[in-house]
């Protein structure tokens, strides 16, 4: 946490009213401020207004020395130096009017492009809040700071909006107070066959998982399969279906606290989960094949930071069509920052297939991620490690001489194989008992999900004996849960 961020938000006056409206003419009004003036087109009444905004406040960043990163049109960097003489970029990320800027001394900056538009009071600081996550300042075991982000907030509002909308259907029932885990272990939605919801409920059920996609966003990567399996019914939902998205709401309520803690620590793998193979062994299969690097790529500032990307599949999982589930989970250095779950698009017959085409879809998020990390000017420390717990799949994905005996899936075979040829990524052997993307690719007994979960984030569900460790993800811990018995499926009393 040798980096610090700053939060400002433009008091820039904007109106979507078609009304006359009056206001105190402010800094950005020139020589009209302080007068009182009177609005005659409203700016967000125009079909060009955001764009309009947009260009204005980037001539200003554009200005002040920024430069717009290719990879995300919002975030400007700008190369900066320590007062050792350390050479880094400073980050400014914009969304709309809330700018938030990462540097060693941030308040100039602000100050600066507060000194063009006025801005909004008491806005000027460390960041607390910022789309929805509380973001805070993380006390670490062995003394050091990180920053942290928890949605409790966020989850405690929608918990009570689920709360208001169970109160009006007048049926006098409420979310339970008893919820262990987001939907019971061994819950199919697919075999679901209770009534179809009526339009009004369909509409009910939408906006539910919207509002749980949005707190996964946010970092409730707790509830994230059982989110990904009930959108999967959006388009017709059932009785059922509702009455396990309040049970997942019934967990959030009794489990509020839960943060993902972005730790900059380096991260200490096992070198013998990976095959010691030199990258000129792949050039008899790939020839000179080179990770492609974008162009106009700043020269890389600040220190050197590793991709780890654990993934997994349930194989079969949906009982209904035998389709597989993915789960990818992505850390720079010991930060989880790209979490994934979705069921696949094709049914394999073996699990050696569904844990390629994991393998790929992981293998497209690590490339995406080195482009877009590349583009900030963030010096990236050799290939991505990549852990898999199917050792078909890695031996096949990591040995050069190894053959594919099954042809449908030669495209995820030299996919995966190719990035690994280039460098982009390398394979190895995880335990399936330790592999942190189980937890995204299947529903859970309530020990296994206390096990995983505490090695991703902090919450005080897990308790003192939960917490992560700081030698990285995927550290082994005792466990002393006793499995929860199983029970029928009522989520609403």
């Amino acid at each position: 946490m040798d980096l610090t961020s700053w939060h400002a938000t433009s008091g820039t006056r904007t109106c979507m009213r078609h009304a006359e409206r009056r206001f105190l003419g402010g800094i950005e009004t020139g020589e009209d401020r302080g007068k009182i003036l009177v609005i005659t087109r409203a700016l967000y009444g125009l079909k060009s207004s955001g764009a309009s905004w947009r260009a204005t406040l980037s001539n200003t960043l554009a200005d002040l020395g920024f430069e717009g990163t290719q990879a995300d049109p919002d975030a400007w960097r700008r190369l900066a130096r320590r007062d050792d003489g350390t050479e880094y970029y400073e980050l400014c990320l914009v969304y709309v009017d809330d700018i938030l800027l990462v540097s060693h001394d941030p308040k100039p900056v602000l100050l600066q492009i507060g000194s063009q538009y006025e801005l909004k009071e008491g806005s000027l600081g460390a960041p607390d809040t910022y789309l929805g996550a509380q973001v805070y300042s993380h006390s670490l075991r062995d003394g050091r700071k990180a920053w942290g982000m928890t949605s409790e907030k966020y989850t405690k509002n929608a918990v009570a909006t689920v709360e208001d909308l169970i109160q009006s259907d007048g049926d006098g029932l409420h979310l339970k107070t008893t919820a262990k885990e987001p939907l019971p272990a061994t819950y199919k939605p697919e075999l679901d066959i209770s009534k179809e919801l009526g339009d009004k409920l369909t509409s009910r059920y939408r906006q539910l998982i919207g509002i749980l996609r949005w707190a996964v966003e946010l970092g409730r990567v707790d509830i994230y399969f059982e989110v990904a399996i009930m959108s999967q019914y959006l388009a017709s939902p059932r009785e059922g279906h509702l009455e396990a998205v309040y049970h997942i709401f019934a967990y959030l309520k009794s489990h509020l606290k839960f943060s993902i803690v972005f730790d900059p620590k380096d991260i200490q793998l096992d070198e013998q989960a990976f095959a010691a193979v030199d990258i000129k062994e792949w050039r008899e299969f790939y020839g000179d094949v080179e990770e492609e690097l974008p162009r106009r790529m700043p020269e890389p500032r600040g220190n050197a930071v590793d991709i780890t990307c654990f993934v997994d599949a349930n194989h079969a999982g949906n009982l209904v069509t035998r389709r597989s589930h993915t789960g990818v989970l992505i850390f720079v250095q010991n930060a989880p920052i790209m979490w994934f779950s979705k069921k696949q698009n094709t049914v394999e017959s073996s699990s050696f297939g569904s844990e390629f085409v994991a393998l790929r879809i992981a293998k497209e998020l690590i490339v995406a991620l080195r482009y877009k990390l590349r583009m900030f000017g963030v010096p990236l420390r050799g290939p991505a490690s990549v852990l898999c717990d199917n050792q078909g799949v890695v031996k096949n994905a990591s040995v050069p001489e190894s053959t594919l005996t099954k042809r449908h899936n030669a495209i995820n075979y030299h996919s995966v194989r190719e990035a690994a040829a280039a460098g982009i990524i390398r394979v190895g052997k995880e335990d399936g008992a330790t592999n942190l993307a189980d937890a995204f690719t299947k529903a859970l007994p309530r020990s296994r999900r206390y096990e995983l979960f505490s090695r991703i984030g902090y919450s005080s569900m897990f308790g003192s004996t939960w917490m992560r460790g700081d030698n990285g993800p995927g550290q082994d811990r005792s466990m002393d849960l006793q499995e929860p018995e199983k029970k029928k499926l009522k989520l609403i009393h």
